[in-house]
């Protein structure tokens, strides 16, 4: 793989269809705006329920370093690297910004949603997809950032002469990922440290569990 990794700087991520081999996915950098985005953020914090889990790699348990929070339909129970999340309840916030996702696309339509509370630049997120059989085949996962911008990288699983991008995703953006997507790239939040460290970042993955596990 190339050690020169950037298709889109820092910042300057254009709206609109990303263009990327065996891929469907388009962002929308203002699909909130800087007031609504970070009231929403505010609200985040105090209604999910965060909690800091441990996921097993290896045959080692280690602690995630973020916190989570899974909620959505009753029912709609969801698992990865060893962890079984049961949902909690939509809450209000969760519900307004399902339905700002419905009016965009109607036919978009989500059971549930993961949340990641990245609390500081040291907060991350290791290479993976979001291709659990609980969501079948070709999920469409909408991804919103609310709080401090932050990157996200992908690679492709199997074309390793392809260079990974890096995304820049805007406070108040949605990242819609679809099609085969999820089964030919994964995707990873690096640590940012330093002087240009971010400040806490909520994301907010919307999905639907066609197959959940059972109780």
């Amino acid at each position: 793989m190339s050690a020169t990794p950037e298709l889109f700087s820092c910042g300057d991520t254009p709206a609109g269809k990303i263009d990327l081999p065996d891929a469907k996915m388009e962002y929308i950098p203002s699909f909130f705006d800087v007031d609504r985005q970070q009231s929403l953020y505010e609200k985040l914090t105090s209604e999910l329920e965060w909690s800091q889990g441990q996921i097993k790699l290896y045959g080692k348990e280690h602690v995630i370093p973020r916190l989570e929070a899974w909620h959505g339909d009753p029912g709609a129970r969801y698992g990865y690297s060893g962890t079984e999340l049961e949902p909690c309840p939509w809450t209000p916030a969760l519900e307004e910004i399902r339905q700002q996702l419905i009016r965009h696309r109607s036919d978009l339509t989500f059971n549930s949603v993961l949340g990641n509370w990245y609390r500081d630049g040291e907060d991350a997120m290791g290479w993976h997809s979001d291709d659990e059989k609980e969501l079948g085949p070709q999920p469409c996962i909408a991804s919103i950032s609310l709080g401090c911008g932050r990157d996200i990288r992908f690679r492709h699983r199997f074309q390793k002469d392809l260079s990974t991008v890096k995304i820049h995703l805007e406070p108040g953006s949605l990242l819609l990922m679809e099609g085969t997507t999820q089964e030919n790239w994964q995707h990873e939040i690096p640590r940012r440290r330093g002087r240009n460290a971010p400040g806490g970042r909520i994301n907010l993955t919307f999905r639907t569990i066609r197959f959940p596990r059972s109780g």
